[in-house]
């Protein structure tokens, strides 16, 4: 069984980058059993040069569930084959009173219960202009 098999590629990447933000913020789990539940043990995560294994992306999770910004995503592009899928989002955030939004090109493998397994990322952060009055 694939990943993707009867979800839509567009559905399938707002649905686990929204829960896994969710649970992150929200969850009373640790941040070591929430990573775990999206992301297979031998996950790497690699954001415009940065490379992530599971230990980073754990440490990388606790500030964010401090300070615990809003955010909104939308999807623009999706495609899915086999266990890949690459996507093209923005995410709109409010952190701290300050308003942004990161544009996400996503190139990601993932294993067939729908955990990540691997990631590729190139984001370019910009003035919100979905939330500017």
């Amino acid at each position: 069984m694939r990943a993707f098999d009867g979800t839509d590629p567009k559905q399938f990447i707002f649905d686990f980058v929204t829960s896994f933000g969710r649970e992150v913020m929200h969850s009373e789990d640790e941040a070591a059993t929430v990573v775990d539940r999206y992301h297979t043990p031998d996950i790497v995560q690699v954001a415009d040069g940065h490379e992530m294994d599971r230990a980073k992306l754990i440490a990388h999770c606790r500030p964010i569930r401090k300070r615990k910004p809003s955010s909104r995503l939308e999807v623009h592009d999706a495609v899915a084959e086999a266990d890949r899928i690459a996507a093209r989002y923005t995410m709109h955030v409010e952190d701290r009173g300050r308003r942004f939004a990161i544009d996400v090109h996503f190139f990601g493998r993932f294993a067939p219960d729908g955990r990540m397994r691997e990631a590729h990322m190139l984001t370019r952060t910009l003035p919100d202009a979905a939330s500017a009055g």
